[in-house]
């Protein structure tokens, strides 16, 4: 069923609001969970969903995510009609850039003439969940539409920040608001509303009709949400995928990471004890690129010195050392050591950070290849934290990748003594 089934996933955004962590990098490539990136969780739905043609269509700062994607990710064999292609703008159909999704479709509707799918799947790079897209794809064509589009019901309290469509009792979409300030009901559920993922299943002749539509368009932002399939509601069979649970009817994990609180409260939710995403899933694994590092190694006491450690709640990747420091629901990515008599709590720390003797660590998170001095506090005097870093509306604090900190005072005149 799935072999018909053409995939375009957007890798191209700037995310802004996720700067600094997009200062270097696109959006799919921030790491996440540890050893993970964002886009790995839209590939591992679609490699578990039995997708086998894949274009990944790239644009910033990208030079990162095409090594990840290279080195983790090319795993088909081209043989069997299976690929994983990776897209730049390539100005091959007009003189610009991908100006939005849509258009970024349409620059590459030559790979959609050339496979003829039966239907072309459109996806983001930079959301977490699980999704099986057989589903979707068994939907769509039970209900012979014309474009599906997967949504999740929210509370309407919590929805004014995506944007919401608006469906009829046969599940038909009928209006779409971005980022409404009233969001509008599910009938015959006043309390909840319907929030669009950025999931799109389109039939193929639909898609190329109003793709080389809107590109004519002068008025067009040339975006699938707010242009291309409002125009199509009424002259085209557009339906809504509720992404639920078939067993219970509640709404399955989804989370958009486009701010940098949501990146830091998605990573904090797998740290607990029952965490509403659970990356220990044997039967739906995500797949990601590994490196060759070592076991993970903790020193908890040392006689000699006095040293007294402790791990709990966290996460900790391969290569990571924990020598006589505190750690307690962090997530650590690879190689990154905590020297002895640290305190590190509540914070995300990447690859190669290093946290010096007697540092303090809450609420933050550290970007690559930063080393925290001795004695620094980080989380701790908001006031002095803005003066340095970037600090989030929720007061979580950021340390852009590669930064220098000095070494506080106290550490320097404890030197001299």
């Amino acid at each position: 069923m799935m072999r018909r089934v053409l995939t375009f996933i957007m890798a191209g955004g700037k995310g802004e609001r996720l700067y600094p962590l997009t200062k270097d990098r696109a959006k799919p490539a921030v790491p996440f969970g540890g050893i993970y990136r964002v886009i790995d969780f839209t590939l591992s739905n679609c490699i578990n969903s039995g997708i086998r043609k894949i274009d990944v269509l790239i644009q910033y700062k990208s030079i990162s995510l095409q090594r990840h994607l290279r080195m983790g990710w090319i795993i088909f064999d081209s043989e069997l009609g299976e690929y994983i292609d990776v897209i730049p703008a390539q100005q091959r159909v007009e003189e610009h850039w991908y100006l939005g999704t849509a258009d970024a479709v349409y620059q590459n509707i030559y790979s959609i003439e050339q496979e003829r799918p039966q239907e072309v799947l459109i996806l983001a790079g930079d959301h977490v969940y699980r999704m099986n897209y057989a589903q979707v794809v068994e939907f769509h064509r039970a209900h012979q539409a014309d474009v599906t589009v997967s949504v999740v019901k929210m509370k309407r309290e919590e929805a004014s920040g995506f944007g919401i469509v608006q469906v009829n009792e046969e599940g038909r979409i009928i209006g779409f608001e971005e980022k409404p300030r009233e969001p509008k009901p599910i009938p015959g559920d006043p309390a909840h509303c319907y929030a669009s993922m950025g999931i799109y299943l389109f039939s193929r002749e639909p898609l190329e009709q109003v793709l080389i539509e809107d590109a004519k368009r002068t008025d067009s932002t040339h975006d699938f949400g707010r242009d291309v399939l409002p125009r199509m509601f009424g002259t085209h069979r557009v339906f809504a995928y509720n992404f639920q649970d078939r067993h219970t009817g509640e709404p399955r994990y989804w989370r958009d990471i486009g701010t940098l609180d949501a990146y830091y409260d998605a990573n904090m939710n797998l740290v607990e004890a029952t965490p509403q995403f659970n990356l220990y899933s044997a039967n739906w694994p995500i797949r990601t690129y590994h490196e060759q590092w070592p076991p993970a190694k903790t020193i908890f006491s040392d006689d000699a010195t006095g040293r007294v450690g402790m791990l709990l709640d966290s996460l900790v990747s391969n290569g990571c050392i924990i020598s006589g420091g505190k750690v307690q629901r962090c997530v650590l990515s690879p190689n990154v050591r905590v020297n002895s008599f640290s305190e590190v709590y509540d914070s995300i720390l990447m690859e190669r950070v290093e946290v010096g003797r007697y540092a303090k660590i809450r609420r933050a998170i550290i970007d690559k290849d930063v080393v925290i001095p001795r004695y620094a506090e980080i989380g701790y005097n908001e006031a002095d934290d803005r003066k340095r870093y970037y600090v989030t509306e929720q007061g979580v604090v950021v340390v852009a990748k590669g930064t220098v900190i000095e070494e506080p005072r106290k550490a320097v005149s404890l030197a001299g003594t």
